[in-house]
């Protein structure tokens, strides 16, 4: 019976995609010698281990939406959701290597989005655990089905990095901002009515005006 071996040996941005994606390269090997994989359906899922690294003051108050205060830190900070991807394995014996790419969003109602764009030091700790459906052929050539055990899977220390560089190639110097559709509407109707030649002029003086209230504010305090 098959007994696998799962690594990420790699990480790097994955150029030309149809949209922003990290590629990871996963090296499969059946410590089951002289057996067969005849195909295997993987499901992944990839969590994050923020409980695994440290972090500075400006990583800190940008996770603040995430984990609260860093006071509170040693109850709040932990491993979390990323994705879910489907992987189709190929024949082989032995061992092999397949790429993994994940689809990436800097949306930040996504826990994910707000902690890749708080984190741009060091590395980020993933786990990839793994199930699925193995076909495989026994010693005596006859095709065999198993499932891949829930324990099995695969650490990775990805370089924190990749995430800006990945979106600076996909979009640069710009970033995403979804808003609902009523408050993209006032921010237009805002516009007209106002001296200001684009939305972005428009939302940046709107958020300076703003910031520089809570300074006065704070200044009065």
């Amino acid at each position: 019976m098959p007994d696998l071996k799962f690594e990420i040996i790699s990480s790097e941005v994955k150029p030309y995609a149809v949209m922003p994606s990290l590629s990871f390269k996963l090296k499969i090997t059946n410590q089951t010698e002289n057996e067969e994989i005849y195909a295997a359906a993987l499901k992944c899922q990839v969590m994050i281990e923020a409980v695994k690294r440290t972090y500075d003051e400006d990583a800190k108050d940008k996770l603040h939406e995430l984990f609260g205060e860093p006071y509170r830190w040693d109850e709040t900070l932990r491993t979390f959701f990323w994705t879910i991807i489907n992987i189709p394995v190929p024949r082989f014996s032995g061992s092999t290597i397949v790429e993994i790419i994940i689809g990436c969003s800097e949306d930040q109602a996504l826990a994910a989005g707000k902690y890749f764009y708080a984190v741009s030091d060091g590395s980020i700790p993933l786990s990839f655990l793994f199930s699925g459906t193995l076909f495989y052929k026994n010693p005596e050539d006859n095709l065999q089905v198993t499932l891949v055990p829930w324990e099995k899977e695969a650490l990775h220390k990805m370089p924190a990095r990749l995430w800006s560089e990945m979106m600076d190639e996909y979009f640069p110097n710009t970033r995403w901002v979804r808003l609902q559709k009523d408050i993209y509407e006032k921010l237009v109707q805002y516009k007209s009515q106002s001296k200001y030649p684009t939305l972005e002029t428009c939302l940046e003086t709107l958020l300076n005006e703003a910031l520089n209230e809570k300074l006065v504010e704070k200044q009065n305090v």
